[in-house]
Formats: C-alpha cells, sequence, structure tokens
C-alpha cells in the first residue's frame, strides 16, 4: 500500500470544525446509505425529506451504484488516475477499490473539504495496491487541488475527474463552468469525465418539493439544473453512450433490476478530445 498523503497535522482537529446543529450533506447522504456517521439533525432532515420524497433512498444508491459502474468502465478503458472531488463519507466500494480491481497500479486522489468526511479520511487511504492520497480542498479552489494532486497524479498524462452530486452546489451556471473547465484544461487530451447532477426533471412532482426543504435546512444549498443546462456545462466534451441520463439507465448491467425508476440526477461519462 502505498500512501501519499494523509489529512494535515496542526491546526483544529476534524472534530472541532464539525457543526453537529446544522444538516450537512456528507452526513445526510451517509444516513439515507444507512451509516452511522451522522447526527440527530441530519436524521431528521433526511427523514423528513424522505416523507415528503420517498425515492431518495433510491436515488443515492444509484448515485453510488454510478460510480462504481463509471469508474469501472474507465478503469477498463486503461485509466489508471484518478481525481474524486466531493468524496464524501468512506463507504464501500470507494473509488479506488473499484479503480484498483480493474488497474492495480491505479492512483487515485480523494478531495473534499467536509471535516466529517476529514475525520474519516484514513479508510479512503487504506488500499492494498497503487497509490491513494486525500486533499482537504474546496471543489472552488481548483488551481490548489490541481497543485496538490500533481504529488501523487502526473498531470500530463490522462486522469478521470469524478464529480459525483456536487457541481448543484455551485449555483451560479458561469461560476459551475469556470471551475469545471479550469480542472478540464489542466489535464490533456484522453481524461475523462463522469458525473452526477441534481435535476428537477425526473422524479416527479415532490421533487422541487423536496430541494426545497433541502435548502431552507442544510448549509450547502443544491441548483438542480435541466438537461440542458447540464450539457451546456460540459459542452466541449465527447460523451459516451447514452450520453447524460438518468444514472439507473447508464450502461446497467445484467445484475441491475431493468425496471428501476429513474432518479432526480443527471449522469454521465465524458472523454476530453
Amino acid at each position: 500500500m502505498s500512501d501519499t498523503s494523509a489529512p494535515p497535522a496542526g491546526g483544529p482537529s476534524p472534530s472541532d470544525r464539525i457543526d453537529s446543529t446544522r444538516p450537512h450533506s456528507a452526513r445526510v447522504w451517509d444516513h439515507w446509505l444507512g451509516g452511522k456517521d451522522n447526527y440527530d439533525v441530519d436524521r431528521a432532515l433526511g427523514d423528513q425529506i424522505a416523507a415528503t420524497f420517498p425515492h431518495v433512498v433510491t436515488m443515492v444508491r444509484a448515485d453510488r451504484t454510478f460510480m462504481a459502474r463509471s469508474v469501472r468502465f474507465l478503469a477498463e478503458q486503461g485509466v489508471d488516475q484518478f481525481l474524486d472531488i466531493g468524496t464524501g463519507l468512506p463507504t464501500e466500494p470507494n473509488v479506488h477499490q473499484v479503480a484498483q480491481s480493474v488497474v492495480p497500479t491505479a492512483r487515485v486522489v480523494y478531495v473534499d473539504n467536509d471535516p466529517v468526511v476529514l475525520a474519516h479520511a484514513r479508510a479512503l487511504l487504506n488500499s492494498p495496491s497503487g497509490a491513494t492520497a486525500y486533499l482537504d480542498a474546496d471543489l472552488r479552489e481548483p488551481g490548489r487541488i490541481l497543485a496538490d494532486a500533481a504529488a501523487t497524479l502526473d498531470l500530463n498524462r490522462p486522469v478521470a475527474i469524478t464529480l459525483m452530486s456536487l457541481m448543484h452546489f455551485v449555483a451560479d451556471f458561469g461560476d459551475a463552468r469556470s471551475v469545471l473547465w479550469r480542472l478540464l484544461d489542466a489535464v490533456p487530451s484522453g481524461s475523462w469525465l463522469a458525473f452526477t447532477h441534481a435535476t428537477a426533471e425526473l422524479g416527479g412532482p415532490k421533487v422541487r418539493e423536496a430541494f426545497e426543504m433541502w435548502n431552507a435546512n442544510a448549509v450547502q444549498k443544491a441548483r438542480p439544473r435541466d438537461r440542458a443546462d447540464v450539457l451546456a456545462l460540459i459542452d466541449g466534451l465527447e460523451l459516451v453512450e447514452p450520453g447524460v441520463v438518468s444514472p439507473t439507465r447508464w450502461r446497467p448491467g445484467p445484475d441491475d433490476d431493468p425496471a428501476a425508476p429513474e432518479v432526480p440526477l443527471w449522469a454521465g461519462v465524458a472523454r476530453k478530445p
């Protein structure tokens, strides 16, 4: 195992930075996924949203399944470097476990600014092969992310950037596209993007109510976008089939339920030409 970086020493400990008085996205998602790294306030909001939109648990599980399916797809294309931004709390399988099951020497850099995730980052560095690293950084700091990731990844070679359920936390479209393309402009042709993005176009009439409830209570406000806006965000990349679809419709495997409902996320994998 090669751990090329670890949570930084010095300064406030991760636990000292945790605000347990307001719901946080990583902890609410952890609750929906059946995890235990959450507080009463996270469970209360999660349960309230689930009562309004019962398919929310299906949504977060579909998001996680898509992550694994897309990372496996990319590793099968020969990708051996992954930059996973907005990692969230460790929930197996994680990116390095999927990638290294196909390419044992794959190198993975995880990025998150949530102190709860930081407190559990050691679990993300426990890989039997390849290399893993963890950066305490924010998506809105692409320059810093790239500079620090270069200690583990060779940015002159293709890199797969994964952004799962993250870009909808950047409210302004121009800001979201600028951040995304600062990352993509720093990696060479043949690099990839795998992503999911919240939408209110799928999932039925209760979805908008669920987003309103989220934004009224959670720290990070979500800005769902329609498919046309998501396509505009990634304009300039080459989408692989089936394009931008609900994650339950993206290359389902033989063990996946063909009748699984669409969930209020857009998902896709695209290549930088």
